[in-house]
């Protein structure tokens, strides 16, 4: 019955987890990598925004805006602890 919430919360682990490594990618000057990782974060933030406009009724919304955004929360941290390699 509340499976979209796991599912939102599953998709904001992502895609902060992926905006925060695309954030560590233009620091080091990594313009392919960050803009491929620009382009998915986008599609994935335009898409969890239409979905809960268009799909989710006004108290289910509410709802879904707060788990996805403690998965967002959850995705930095993890953006932030994990080991990547940028050699030049």
């Amino acid at each position: 019955m509340y499976y979209y919430l796991i599912l939102y919360f599953l998709v904001g682990i992502l895609q902060d987890f992926l905006l925060t490594l695309n954030w560590r990618f233009i620091a080091k000057e990594k313009a392919v990598p960050a803009a491929i990782f620009s382009f998915i974060v986008t599609i994935t933030s335009m898409l969890v925004l239409y979905n809960i406009i268009t799909q989710l009724d006004k108290e289910r919304s509410i709802l879904t805006i707060i788990i996805y955004a403690l998965g967002v929360g959850v995705g930095t941290i993890l953006g932030i602890k994990t080991k990547i390699s940028l050699k030049k």
